[in-house]
């Protein structure tokens, strides 16, 4: 099946965005993702995000969330579209804090094919069931294969990165699975101001903690854990200023080093 995406000009993407419906968390109302005029905010930020419990959609939500005055201070509406069910998005924004009143969940990424996204690697192999063959094509994403930079992101989080920010603040600690709590201020041994060894990797491994404790929540149906998603900018009439399609695993922004970078 081809996107729509394909048959669209990049104006005629905004209303595509008005005009279909998809559960909204607050309320269970199944209304438009761009419903309200949205002409009195500068810029419109729609993020359809891969399955709830994924990596990519946990980390964008924490930076949205550390980035939330800037946003408010620079007029951005953001809203989001997730996979999973009402009960995932609950429990999505309980544990990231993004607002269930800009979050939607699509069960069975449907959006995520009329808009063409990249739904990941679909190999099949001989004996397995469909299940069985989409964990089998996750983990080989993971990997690398069919999932460009994914390898290179995962060192990026444990050899840290100078061109990044200082992830975690002295005086927070966390919680991070089977590793016992730990302060912000152990990192300080790297230094401070940008992101140090292992500091990204402990926030995933805190994230990965989380999901796996309440899997059958973030991830009610595992056929769509290979589904990749993308970003849209538009301004306040509607034109697209900016497009990010994630090409696979921990791909999520163009420059994973400040993910929000392209709002200028």
């Amino acid at each position: 099946m081809q996107g729509k995406e394909l048959f669209l000009e990049a104006s005629e993407i905004f209303i595509f965005l008005q005009q279909t419906k998809r559960q909204r968390v607050i309320d269970g109302a199944f209304v438009p993702i761009l419903s309200e005029d949205l002409s009195a905010y500068r810029q419109n930020l729609v993020l359809i995000w891969s399955q709830l419990g994924d990596f990519d959609s946990l980390e964008y939500a924490w930076w949205l969330h550390r980035e939330r005055q800037l946003l408010q201070r620079s007029g951005v509406r953001v809203r989001a579209v997730g996979i999973g069910n009402r009960a995932s998005g609950q429990k999505f924004c309980q544990y990231t804090g993004f607002p269930e009143q800009d979050l939607f969940v699509d069960p069975t990424a449907e959006l995520h094919h009329e808009l063409g996204l990249y739904a990941g690697l679909k190999l099949k192999v001989p004996g397995l069931s469909a299940g069985q063959c989409t964990w089998v094509n996750l983990m080989l994403m993971c990997a690398g294969l069919g999932s460009p930079g994914t390898l290179a992101e995962v060192l990026r989080g444990y050899l840290g990165d100078r061109r990044s920010l200082q992830l975690i603040a002295d005086e927070e600690i966390i919680k991070a699975g089977p590793l016992p709590p730990l302060k912000g201020k152990s990192f300080s041994l790297f230094g401070r101001g940008f992101q140090r060894p292992i500091e990204l990797a402990t926030l995933r491994l805190r994230n990965m903690t989380e999901v796996l404790s309440h899997w059958p929540l973030y991830v009610p149906d595992a056929t769509y854990l290979t589904q990749r998603g993308a970003t849209y900018l538009f301004d306040g009439q509607g034109t697209l200023l900016y497009a990010h399609r994630d090409p696979g695993i921990l791909g999520f922004a163009a420059n994973m080093s400040r993910p929000l970078d392209f709002l200028g």
